[in-house]
């Protein structure tokens, strides 16, 4: 369950000035919460939550103050839960049916295709990466469904991405293989993944 009804996500090419963008922001206006810091090339990535006022607010002050320096940034006034939840780092396990991946060369950008995806469709939203070790600045998430729902997820989010010029790349996979699925489940962050023993060979003569 979502406890503020809005959010923002600004991200910074120059680390100093999205400190100052952010600290100008939060003297600004009466935010719920902020989560910030330094991401992967260099960035600087902010996050803030609370109210549709506030957030408006906070977001013009920062982009104000961040200049040529903001990369990209995204406000959601009535952001979809599961977004909500997944920008916090909760997780919802893998079921059955098809997967979706889409992957964008900013956070923002990512987190706008999954509140189109899950506000045009039924699909549910099982992890979203913003930018943290080994993605290069880039925003990760992961969507599962019926086939039919996924497609259509895919559809409407990287075709408002595409239309509005930004790099987006996805794939479907219609029936993941159980192994897979369950390193999905776990996390697709290399380091966090589990050793699964499979069925195949054992190296033996």
């Amino acid at each position: 369950m979502k406890s503020h009804p809005a959010i923002a996500v600004l991200e910074f090419r120059d680390i100093a000035v999205g400190v100052v963008a952010t600290d100008a922001l939060l003297k600004r206006s009466p935010i719920a919460f902020v989560k910030c810091g330094t991401i992967s090339r260099g960035r600087f990535l902010t996050l803030i939550g609370g109210t549709t006022a506030s957030v408006e607010e906070a977001v013009a002050e920062g982009l104000a103050h961040g200049g040529d320096s903001v990369l990209d940034h995204v406000m959601l006034a009535d952001v979809h839960p599961q977004v909500y939840e997944g920008i916090l780092g909760r997780r919802r396990p893998v079921g059955p049916g098809s997967i979706a991946i889409i992957e964008t060369g900013t956070v923002s950008s990512n987190v706008r295709a999954a509140e189109l995806a899950l506000k045009g469709t039924t699909v549910d939203l099982i992890e979203i990466r913003l930018a943290d070790t080994g993605l290069s600045g880039k925003g990760l998430s992961i969507f599962q469904g019926e086939l039919h729902d996924v497609e259509a997820a895919v559809e409407i989010a990287v075709g408002f991405l595409e239309r509005s010029g930004v790099q987006v790349g996805f794939k479907i996979i219609s029936a993941p293989h159980e192994a897979l699925a369950r390193q999905v489940d776990g996390s697709t962050y290399f380091g966090s993944a589990l050793l699964l023993d499979l069925d195949g060979e054992d190296g033996e003569a």
